[in-house]
């Protein structure tokens, strides 16, 4: 009789050797959940962070929703830290940022939505200071034919960003990510009201 397969080894660093710069970053994400709503059309939520891209990593994941129940916009917002550091990160530590959201195919039209979406994820960054800033934007056409060849076309926006957090408020760089996240969806700023003729997407 075959003896049964041992389980592959465990990778996952033990509890106690997390270093205490991530343990305190990882509190920081949690408590942005735990904490008030940064917007009631906000949802997040923890979610498993990938294991491959650093020794240590957390993540979020977030939803932006309409008046109607329509989901607007999602994103993913990760955390990377490695304690042996590498080129370009500070501090060891890395933010992965991923932001989807659909457009009006006008809107997705304009040449200048690219650097636009661009400048707002700087803009929202300033406050919490940040470095080595990368990514790209793309516009996504989806057609139908044959039998849904009478639905819409639809167009979608991906921005895929990283950069590193030069300082220890790692609390504004989530909120940075979440207010980018709500204005690709085509929310007015927090605390502002929306035109009367504004139903929500990017721009509109």
């Amino acid at each position: 009789m075959t003896p049964p397969t041992p389980p592959p080894p465990d990778r996952r660093p033990a509890e106690a050797a997390v270093p205490d710069e991530f343990r305190r970053a990882a509190d920081t994400l949690r408590s942005v959940l735990a904490g008030p709503p940064l917007r009631p059309e906000l949802d997040l939520e923890e979610m498993p962070a990938p294991q491959r891209l650093a020794p240590f990593a957390a993540a979020l994941s977030g939803s932006v929703w309409r008046d109607d129940d329509t989901e607007a916009a999602t994103g993913r917002l990760i955390l990377l830290y490695d304690p042996a550091g590498r080129d370009g990160w500070t501090n060891g530590f890395r933010v992965v940022a991923y932001i989807q959201a659909d457009l009006e195919p006008d809107i997705a039209a304009d040449e200048l939505i690219g650097p636009v979406a661009w400048s707002w994820l700087l803009e929202a960054l300033e406050p919490a200071g940040y470095a080595g800033e990368s990514g790209t934007i793309t516009r996504a056409v989806s057609e139908s034919f044959g039998d849904k060849g009478g639905e819409p076309s639809t167009t979608e926006l991906e921005l895929r960003a990283s950069w590193s957090p030069t300082g220890d408020d790692l609390a504004g760089h989530v909120a940075a990510w979440c207010e980018v996240m709500c204005t690709t969806a085509g929310l007015p700023p927090a605390g502002v009201s929306a035109l009367p003729d504004r139903e929500g997407g990017f721009g509109r």
